[in-house]
Order: structure tokens, then sequence, then C-alpha cells
């Protein structure tokens, strides 16, 4: 049963102080609805909308509540409440335009309604009940004219509403026969006052075209192309929804323009969009600038298939044309009733090339995911492509104009879309996590009942029956007579009978044998993942592997025995096995330990369990691209297996994947920290409203956190100005020239190597970066690269920044993080040092001679305002010398004590790791410092020798460190001198250049040292003396 509600205007409403906008809000049971808001002039306010309630039988006894609200304070005008009894009395089921008194509710008192508030104007019907007649609600108001008076109106105005308060929402309780008396009569009395047709311009929502709700029924012979015109669009949808057997169709070619969930029902949504005379697509029309807008009714044509079709006419703007004719036809070739798709074929003659091709968009309305409100969701998909019915040399350039302003429009239509239907914006409206994963079981069988599962075969029971049947010959057998080579206690085969029943026994044994093996080891790796809690807090995976489909063995003759394993970020995790079957069911959850930055990828692997030492066979892989799926999709989604094997069988895996962030925008920050470590410059956060472009922009999801971005230019054919965007998991350009918009993007992952160009005349002029990518990736990105080489491997070439150190550090760091492994990182470092590059972290640090053999160079000296024995607890191995060490790039520092190494000499060990703005290896560092007086008796002089790991070219050279203090004749401090040296034990080609690279990076670590030891002693003094 449907409930149509127009709503037409309002006057006499009360004025308000600010008030000059107002909406009107509908109210049956549980369903609500509002109107658009408009500006009301001094006491009125017109709206002209139509509205949809679906009902059920038993919900005919409720009231419509219908309220008029002020839009700047949310203040009630005035309500009324009509019973739907009322509408059902009236004979044909439908209120004509009908002037209904608004009342305002007060707080207390036995009397609800007291102030009159004015009146709107309603036509109320109601459709499809089983007791009401079976015509159109429409058809009744068509060519119906208002007169403008003034209304007397008579009766209790309390006569709707037999209670003193406000009717709740639910299912409201039957009118006695007494109640339904004084309605009919109050009706009939002139409660409300039905206008006649005089003096009056027709009703806008009146005056729609009849044909344009009506249809024939479902044709049951017709010819090629017939169209018979005459009954209602829902009957239609219904007749189409027995008939409809296809399947919903694949996104087309050209990509999506929109995806998103909304709450609302299918069918609604359906209608909303498609009806006849749909106020939505006059809305949207009207928002394009489209003008000579003109809907066909909706017809039966006969073709391949019996389906819906309509034909839109309308003229649009164009930046080529000023104004462009356009004939669109839409058919369904999907109804079931709660799946919807709509295929229209967009055709422009006027354009340039017009005749040579269309534009076909596909609308497809899908029942969305469970929300944890109970409400109905619907996922509403629009993808796009173009058609070229013959070649043309403008076809790259058609389809970049079409993309374009396809993806402006739509943009349109889902911001219009989202002011009349809530979108499910966020994961709060889904089910979390916890009620989807509820129905699934650790392992809801015993063992006992795997085994009768397995065990019970034919195998098994044909080597039981001989077993028995032998065994009970023997226990009937007397004994004979020995022949032949037997002896006694050894009896032989009489026959050949008789051997070949034993070599049968014999096979079979051996195969019940191998069965139970089997069996055993599949039980024993069962669950090694299951049910393991994941450690830690930041990113956490959860995949929930429910069950498989059409997982074939790589023997025809056999049955597989699958196993998934997933990987993610170097950690994998393993399913139980699930024996003898194409179709298992495994209601596991894996989940992954908390990752400092969000995964990009999760590679799913299923295998063919042949024994813990067996070789496993691959039944099907896939990889799970985070970026490209919303969260809505991965909690439940099918996956479709690639290789050979899989895709000839059509395999497919049921998951349920959860990525969270435990610690919010902690988590964050602290990779951002790392970066910082990494780059060696601070990276600010950026803006909620920045990273929230940026995801709009590339269609990301809400996980992907912007880290920088750079103005720069990409080198194709011709250099093309853009802006490089840099994130955790990908890396983006984005160009806008002259309204032809270029973007891409590729994962961290996929880069194999990163080359730094040197500044030329194809670069103009400056250093370049060219990022080349593995084979067969970045298939996406592929019209941004410069090249692609005899590898199929893509080359992206970005130059001209503004300030290259900056971007080719962060660059380089984003990459090392997140994919080189340190074979990898020892060789990129081996280049630089043959080239002879230096650190950027070092710039300003002052230079030192350093000598290639033992013979220690000054290279810094300073004066320290503080006493000796204060400045020495930076070698004492106290929590001051911790705190100094760290702050300066030493990860992991520990010391052991000193030890008498000789007369007035002590020794210790040192083992800490620098960080990578020290050395792009986070380096392992052994270090032995021997402490001896000074010769003048007023200082100390600490010897360190210091031996480098996972360096290249380690194993040749040792550093040697002197540290000199003694005690300032001038001043109340003391003087510090450091002196550093390279001992080689194999001279290589660049060992000058390696020499002057570690002087300058020890001497701007000593450096540092001191300044951070005079602000930190100190303050740890200070601290000290206080507690």
């Amino acid at each position: 049963m449907r409930l149509y509600v127009y709503v037409l205007e309002a006057r006499g409403l009360p004025g308000a102080k600010g008030s000059d906008a107002a909406y009107t809000k509908l109210q049956v049971g549980k369903h609500q609805s509002r109107t658009r808001t408009v500006k009301k002039g001094p006491d009125q306010a017109a709206w002209n909308e139509e509205f949809v309630f679906r009902l059920e039988d038993e919900e005919a006894d409720m009231e419509l509540e219908v309220g008029i609200y002020d839009a700047n304070g949310g203040e009630l005008f005035g309500t009324v409440q009509i019973p739907l009894r009322l509408v059902l009395d009236d004979g044909a089921g439908t209120l004509p335009p009908t002037w209904f008194p608004l009342h305002s509710k007060h707080g207390g008192g036995s009397k609800s309604f007291a102030k009159d508030c004015g009146k709107i104007l309603l036509t109320v019907s109601l459709y499809g009940w089983s007791n009401s007649h079976e015509t159109s609600p429409k058809s009744n108001f068509h060519n119906t004219s208002v007169q403008e008076q003034e209304d007397t109106l008579v009766g209790n105005p309390n006569i709707l509403s037999d209670t003193g308060t406000p009717r709740t929402t639910g299912t409201d309780r039957p009118k006695s026969a007494m109640e339904q008396t004084q309605i009919a009569q109050a009706l009939g009395g002139g409660l409300v006052q039905r206008l006649s047709n005089k003096n009056e311009e027709p009703l806008e929502a009146s005056s729609r075209k009849s044909d344009s709700s009506e249809l024939s029924p479902v044709p049951t012979d017709c010819g090629s192309n017939q169209l018979v015109p005459s009954v209602i669009f829902e009957e239609a949808l219904e007749a189409m929804q027995s008939e409809d057997d296809t399947e919903m169709p694949e996104n087309l070619q050209g990509g999506v323009l929109l995806e998103q969930t909304y709450i609302v029902d299918p069918k609604d949504l359906n209608l909303y969009l498609f009806e006849p005379s749909s106020l939505f697509r006059r809305d949207f029309a009207e928002l394009e600038g489209i003008t000579d807008y003109q809907e066909k009714p909706w017809m039966w044509t006969c073709k391949a298939q019996t389906c819906l079709s309509r034909r839109l006419t309308y003229t649009k703007a164009s930046k080529l044309v000023k104004a462009v004719k356009a004939t669109e036809e839409q058919t369904y070739i999907k109804a079931d009733g709660r799946n919807f798709a709509v295929l229209a074929r967009v055709v422009t003659p006027d354009v340039p090339c017009g005749n040579c091709f269309e534009v076909d968009l596909l609308y497809k309305i899908m029942p969305g995911p469970p929300l944890s409100s109970d409400e109905p969701s619907t996922h509403l998909v629009i993808s796009w492509n173009v058609d070229f019915h013959q070649s043309t040399l403008m076809k790259g350039m058609i389809e970049g104009s079409a993309r374009q302003g396809l993806k402006e429009s739509y943009d349109k239509f889902a911001d219009l879309l989202a002011q009349n239907i809530k979108p499910v914006e966020s994961a709060e409206h889904l089910l979390d996590k916890e009620h989807l994963l509820a129905p699934m079981q650790l392992d809801h069988r015993s063992d006992w009942e795997l085994a009768m599962e397995y065990f019970v075969n034919f195998t098994l029971l044909s080597f039981l029956f001989m077993g028995l049947y032998v065994l009970l010959h023997i226990l009937l057998l007397k004994l004979g007579r020995v022949q032949g080579l037997e002896f006694y206690g050894l009896d032989l085969p009489d026959n050949f009978g008789e051997l070949i029943t034993s070599g049968i026994l014999i096979l079979q044994g051996e195969r019940v044998y191998n069965m139970m093996a089997h069996f055993v080891q599949a039980r024993i790796q069962r669950g090694s993942d299951h049910g393991v809690k994941a450690q830690g807090d930041g990113w956490l995976l959860t995949v929930a592997l429910i069950e498989g489909s059409n997982l074939m063995s790589v023997a025809s003759n056999e049955v597989a025995d699958p196993y998934v394993v997933f990987s993610c970020n170097g950690k994998t995790r393993t399913s139980s096995v699930q024996l003898q079957t194409h179709d298992p069911q495994w209601n596991e959850v894996l989940e992954f330990d908390a990752m400092l930055e969000p995964p990009s990828v999760l590679d799913v692997e299923v295998l063919d369990f042949d024994g813990p030492f067996g070789l496993a066979i691959s039944l099907g892989h896939a990889e799970i691209n985070f970026l490209k799926h919303t969260s809505e999709e991965l909690a439940d989604i099918w996956i479709h297996l690639d290789g050979k094997l899989a895709q000839t069988s059509q395999s497919q895996l049921h998951l349920r994947i959860f990525l969270e962030n435990t610690k919010g925008d902690k988590t964050i920050r602290e990779y951002l920290t790392k970066m910082e470590k990494e780059v060696g410059k601070k990276i600010n956060l950026r803006s909620p409203h920045k990273n929230a472009t940026f995801q709009k922009l590339f269609v990301l999801p809400p996980e992907e956190f912007l880290i920088n971005d750079f103005s720069c230019y990409l080198k194709r054919k011709l250099p093309l100005q853009g802006r490089l965007f840099l994130s955790t998991r990908i890396v983006a350009f984005y160009a806008n020239f002259f309204g032809h918009k270029t973007k891409f993007f590729f994962l961290w992952e996929d880069v194999e190597d990163i080359k730094v160009m040197p500044p030329s005349l194809a670069t103009i002029g400056s250093p370049a970066l060219l990022v080349i990518l593995k084979t067969g990736r970045g298939h996406d990105a592929r019209h941004g690269a410069k090249s692609r080489d005899e590898e199929g491997r893509l080359k992206f070439q970005f130059q001209s920044f503004a300030s290259f150190g900056t971007p080719s550090r962060t660059i380089m760091a984003l990459w090392r993080t997140r994919t080189l492994t340190s074979e990898q990182e020892a060789k990129l470092e081996e280049d630089h040092l043959c080239q002879g590059e230096k650190s950027p972290q070092i710039d300003n640090a002052d230079s030192a001679s350093c000598s290639e053999d033992n013979n220690l160079s000054k290279c810094f000296q300073t004066e320290v305002p503080l006493q000796m024995a204060l400045l020495m607890e930076i070698f004492d191995g106290g929590h001051i010398e911790n705190k100094i060490m760290e702050k300066v790039g030493c990860l992991g520092y520990s010391v052991t004590q000193w030890k008498s190494a000789g007369l007035d000499s002590h020794e210790r060990h040192i083992n800490y790791k620098f960080n990578r703005i020290m050395s792009i290896f986070g380096s392992e560092v052994d270090s032995t410092q021997k402490r001896t007086p000074a010769p003048t008796g007023n200082g100390w002089s600490i010897e360190e020798v210091m031996t480098l790991h996972n360096v290249p070219f380690a194993e040749h050279f040792r550093i040697h460190l002197r540290y000199q203090i003694w005690t300032s004749s001038s001043s109340e401090g003391c003087n510090c001198e450091v002196s550093v040296g390279v001992l080689w034990t194999k001279k290589i080609k660049f060992h000058k250049r390696i020499s002057k690279n570690i002087c300058d990076k020890l001497c701007h670590r000593s450096k540092e040292i001191f300044e951070v030891a005079e602000d930190e002693i100190p303050s740890a003094k200070a601290q000290e003396r206080a507690t």
C-alpha cells in the first residue's frame, strides 16, 4: 500500500522575528520525510512537492502528521493530524486539494491544540490497499484548480485528534466505531473546506500529464520495438520482476562516476530517480542549466527481451557549442524488486563528430550493507563509457572531454541527492565488527564429526569389509598340511586368487594409512593463527575467512584440501585445512598485529595441503587493494581468484575485512615523528579540510592522510605543471591545464627504483626524479608515464621543484620506509658514496680536514660554560649521557661500566644504532672508549675506536676519535677539543671521498653533543635539586 501526499502551499502562517524560510515535515508511523526549505512571504509559503510512503495494510489505522517549521530556529508554526481512515472512507481513496487548519502545540493543560496558526493545502491518496479501488492516485488530480478565498472553518478543532497529546510513532490503536462516525460527521460538516475550481491558476503539482504515469502491462505477444501504453509504473516494475532472471551487469569500462550508500530502501530510491515526472530529475535539470526538458512515458519494448524504456530530450549548454540538443534513452535491464539496473544511452549529434559516438551510463541500485539502526540501505553505483560507432582521430579528445563533463555533472548529482536522501557517510552507521563476526564460530564441528565425514567412503568401507571377511575366514579355517615351500608358521598363497586378494588388501591398507596420516597432519595444522588476538596499538587488520567456492584440485580425479595464506606488510596468517571439499566452510577470524602505517594491499593465496613436507600447490591467488575498496565493500566481499585453474573454475573466496586505527591521531603523529627523523625536517600535520580534499580528489579511503605536497612538472612529451602529493601509501599527481584534468597515483610498493637526474637542458636546468615501477605494476597510472622500457616497467619523471632538497629527501625516505630491503639500501648507499654525494643534513656543519691514515686531525673546538666535573657526566654512563646521545641520533644506546685498563686508565664498551639522519642504513656501531688523565693534570682525554656494521666497505676501515677536555684558565668553564681520523685496512678507489664524508658527519655530531649537553646538564641538575 502506498500513501501519496502532495504538499502544495500554506497560508496565514504566524509571523516570527527573523523568520524568512520554512519547511514541512511529514510523519506516518515510523516513516518520516520533509520538503525542501523555501523562502516564505509575510504569511504564506509554497512547496509543490510530492511524497510517497510505503505502508502495510495493517497500518491503515495510522495518522498522517504534517507540521510546518521555521528553518532558522526550528520553531513549529503549526501542525495537523489526518487519520488515514478518513482517506479510505472517501470512496475513491483520495482527498482532492483540501485546506487543513494548522494548530500549535502547548506544553500543558487538557487541550493540546488551541491556537489557530493558518492552513495548509494538501492532497492525500492511498493506493494499493486491498479494499480500495485499483486506480492511480495521480489520475484524480489532473487539471484541478483552487479558489483563493478566506475559509470559514467549522467544528471543534480537536475533532481530528481524540486525545490531548500528539500522536506517537508506530502503529496507533484501531479507532472505535463511535470515533469513526465523529470523523465522518466532522468531514461532512465542513471541518475542512474543499475548494471549487473557480478563479485559480492550476496547481503545479496537479498539472502533470496523465500519460507520464501510465504504461502497458507486459505484452504477451509483440513484434520488434512494439510500444503499447497504459498502466501504472509500479505495476510494470512488478510485472518485470516476475520475469527477470538476468544477473546484475558489470560496471562500464569508462569508470565509476558515483558510488555511495544511502539510508533508503532500494525500491524507494529507484522510484525517486526514475518514476514519471520525478521532481529530482527536474531539480537536477534546473541545476545543470538544462532547458526544453521533456519526458516520454515509460513503455514496453520488445527487442532481445521484454523491458521498460523511455526517451528524454533536452538542451544543454556546452563548452564547444552554445547549446546542444541531446536525446537520452533509458532502459531497464534488471528489476527484481531489490536490484535495479538502468542503462541510459545519450546521443548528441550537434557536437563535433557527434554521429560517431554515444555516451552510455549505467545506474545500479542494490541493497546496501546492514546498518546498526536497522534501517534499510541502498548502494548506488553509476558508471560510464563512450561507445564509438566508427573510428575517429578525435577519440582521445572526445573521451577526455566526456570524462571531465560527466565528473562535474555527477558531483552535482551526488550533492543534490544527498540533500534529499541521507547518505551513509561514516562507518558508525554500519554494524560494527563484533556484530558481523558474532555468527562466526571458531570450529563448530568436533574432530569425530570431521573424521566421520572424511573417512566414510568406498575405500575405507571396502577395506574393512575385506579385512573382516578374511579374518572370519582365518578363524573358521582348519589347519591343513604344509605344501610347496611352506613351513610351520609360514602360509603362502596356494593359488593366484589368494595372491590377488592379498595384494588388494595391502594396497587398500596403504591407502587407508595415508588417509589417516593426512587427516592427523591437517588437524595438527588447524588453527595455527585462527583466533589468535592481535598485539599492540595502531592499525589493526582483521580478516574473517567465511567460505570458498569452486576450489578445484590440480588433479582432476582428486578433491582438494584447501587452506588460505594471507600476507600483509611482511606478516602472514594461515587458516586451517578443510579436507576433501570444493566448497569449504571456514568461519575463521585471523588478526594481524598492530602496524605503524596503514597497509596498502592484502595478498591472498589458496593452497592445496599435501602434508607438512609436501610441496603446496597453488589453487589461486588474489590481491586486495585497500585504496580501491570502501570499508562497506570490505565488510562483506567476494573476491575472484587469479590463476589458470582458478579462472577456469571461477573460484571465489568470501571474506570480511576490517581495518581500524586504535590510537587515532596519535598513530599519525608517531608516523610523522618517524618520518621527521628520516627526512631531517619538521613535518606538520595537515588540516582535516586539506586531508578531506586530498581524499576526495583521488577517491581515497578516510584513513589515508597527506604528508606533504609540492609543485612540480610532470615530464611526458611536453612538461605538464601540476602538484605532487605524498601520503603514507601512495604517490599522486594532479594537474588542471585549461580545464583538462590529469590525475593518477601509484603505491610505494610498486616502485622498483628512484633515480636523481642531474640538471640538463631536457630538465630545464634543474634536477629531476625518475621513478621506475616494477614490471606489470601501476597500470591505472600509465597515462602519466614518460615511457615504458623493454621489460614493461613504467617510468615517471618529476622535475622543476621549487626546492629540490626537501622533496627528494621526503620521497626517498617514504620509499625506503615502505619498500627497501637492507640489501637494496646498501647498494643505494654505495652508489651515493661513489658519486660523492654528501648528506643534506650536514650542509651547515663545520668542514674538517681529515687524514686517510691514523693521524688525527682537529675537527672541532669550543668552550663550554660548565665545570669540568659536570661536563664529564656525558661519559659516565648515567641517564644524562643516555638522554644526550638519543637526542643526537643514537638509538638503543647501551654502555658498560668503566673498568681499569692499566695505570690511571679505564675502558668501556658502547653499542648503539645510528638513526637515518646520520646514516640512511641505520648503521649499528660497536665502540671502545679509553679514559686517561691529561698530562697537565687539569683535564681528561678520551680515545674512542669505532666499528660500523651494515655499511658498504665497513670491513675496510676503522674510525678513531679523541675527546680532550680541560679546565679553562680564563673562565669557570672548560675547553673541549675533538679530533677524528680514519684508519684504512684496505684502501679502495673512493677512500678519500668516504673519509671526508665520515669526518664531516662525526664533526657535526660532536658539535651537537656539546650543544645539547650545555642545555641538558644544568636543567637536569636543577630538577634533581628540586626533588
